[in-house]
């Protein structure tokens, strides 16, 4: 197994792309830390990656708020205080409030810059010494096709996973020659609980969009992370993967 008993944290893990990865990471030996603000779903979320592992000791559910950093550093001791070390963060976590430029309150755009993007260094700069200290480590910051092309109604969001991606740029350098690698990832339009508020004849006009002829699915990122937080990407640092069909060609 390509991540045998290797620690990883990966937050927003109570549905969506963060449950897919967190199912294939216990499948592939991790010991995974699954991080979310609802703790009936983080209950759930790892009650099912138990059962994927076939053991109840792979799998640990953290009530956490990525915009609160007194919450990451409590979850983060508690993680090494377990194990003794970090090896992957997967900063998941995300949310939209969508509105055209002229229209989109303050509120939304702090909303989202909050989570999506200093969750995102509250997470790393929690867990980064830990890594620096062992000499190895992995950062897999989720970005999106959004953060490189733009979208309609998305200011907000594309500044933040646009800015994932520069947090990845820089990080690679500064980290990589202590042995801790960063890459983004940037998904196209997956089947998730985030797309539910979409209407199904754009929800068809999207898939249209794409040379494959369908949305992606949660596995399909979460097979990426994978592979970027095992040794088999041990050569992978500062890149942005897109998974998106094609959408974009």
């Amino acid at each position: 197994m390509r991540l045998e008993n290797k620690i990883a944290i990966i937050t927003g893990a109570a549905q969506g792309i963060g449950l897919a990865t967190a199912l294939k990471f216990v499948r592939e030996g991790a010991i995974v830390h699954l991080c979310d603000m609802h703790a009936g779903a983080i209950d759930e979320a790892v009650a099912q990656c138990a059962d994927a592992a076939g053991r109840t000791d792979r799998a640990f559910g953290h009530l956490v708020d990525v915009t609160r950093r007194d919450q990451v550093d409590a979850m983060v001791a508690k993680v090494k205080a377990a194990h003794g070390r970090i090896d992957v963060l997967v900063n998941n976590a995300g949310i939209t409030k969508d509105a055209r430029l002229q229209k989109m309150s303050l509120q939304q755009f702090d909303a989202v810059v909050d989570v999506n993007l200093r969750g995102v260094f509250h997470c790393s700069q929690a867990v980064v010494d830990t890594m620096v200290a062992q000499g190895s480590g992995v950062i897999l910051n989720a970005s999106s096709v959004v953060g490189i092309y733009g979208n309609f109604g998305q200011t907000n969001y594309a500044a933040t996973k646009f800015g994932v991606i520069g947090f990845a740029k820089t990080w690679s350098r500064e980290l990589g020659p202590k042995g801790v690698r960063v890459n983004a990832v940037a998904p196209g339009f997956i089947e998730t609980p985030i797309l539910e508020t979409i209407p199904d004849k754009v929800l068809q006009q999207l898939r249209d969009q794409v040379p494959l002829k369908r949305l992606g699915r949660a596995e399909e990122i979460a097979n990426v992370y994978a592979f970027l937080a095992s040794d088999e990407a041990s050569y992978i640092n500062g890149v942005v993967i897109e998974v998106s069909g094609g959408m974009t060609l």
